[in-house]
C-alpha cells in the first residue's frame, strides 16, 4: 500500500506488487483495516499533516506490516522518530523504485548508509522548502515572499530556475 505518490504506485505495480493507494491519513487507516498490507511506503507529509502520526494506528491495524517512510524533507531528528515509532525503513526522496523495493523487502536495515547516499544538496533542499511554502500560499508569491521573509523578485529568480539536476529521474 502506498500513502502519497501515485507515480510510485504506479511503479511498484509493474514491478509485481498488489498496491493499493490512499491520499489521506484517514482512507491509508481503512485500506489497512481493509487489505492487512505486508508493505506500506508512507509520505512524510501528507496534505500538510505528519505521516509520522499514522505509524502506529497502522501497526496497531496490520502488526506485521513492514512500514517505509519516505520524505522530501530529511533529517535526523525525523529518521530516529520514525524508527521509534516503528517504521522499518527512511529513505529521503528522491529515491528510486529499486531503493524503494530493496528498503521494503530486505530485514537489514542500513539507515545511515541509505541518508548519507541519498543526501540532499542544499540547493535541493532550499527549493524543496520554497516549493512547499508556495504550495502553502496557494501559488501567492506575494505571501509566500512574506513568508520567507525574502524580497518578491528574488523569489520570482528563484522559482524561474529550474528544479535541481540531482533529482531528475527519480521518484520525488
Amino acid at each position: 500500500m502506498t500513502l502519497g505518490s501515485t507515480s510510485l504506485a504506479r511503479s511498484l505495480s509493474r514491478k509485481g506488487f498488489l498496491v493499493e493507494t490512499a491520499s489521506a491519513p484517514e482512507s491509508g487507516l481503512v485500506a489497512c483495516e481493509e487489505f492487512d498490507p505486508e508493505y506500506v511506503v508512507l509520505d512524510l507529509n501528507l496534505a500538510g499533516l505528519s505521516g509520522l502520526n499514522v505509524i502506529q494506528p497502522m501497526l496497531a491495524l496490520s502488526p506485521n506490516a513492514r512500514i517505509l517512510v519516505l520524505t522530501g524533507y530529511a533529517s535526523i531528528q525525523t529518521t530516529v522518530s520514525a524508527m521509534k515509532l516503528g517504521a522499518c525503513h527512511y529513505l529521503p526522496k528522491p529515491a528510486s523504485v529499486a531503493d524503494i523495493v530493496n528498503a521494503l523487502i530486505n530485514d537489514e536495515s542500513d539507515q545511515v548508509e541509505a541518508f548519507e547516499d541519498n543526501a540532499l544538496t542544499v540547493r535541493h533542499l532550499e527549493w524543496e522548502y520554497i516549493q512547499r511554502k508556495l504550495a502553502q500560499h496557494g501559488g501567492n508569491i506575494a505571501a509566500t515572499a512574506r513568508a520567507l521573509r525574502m524580497h518578491r523578485r528574488t523569489l520570482q529568480r528563484k522559482l524561474s530556475k529550474r528544479r535541481p539536476s540531482d533529482a531528475i529521474g527519480d521518484i520525488g
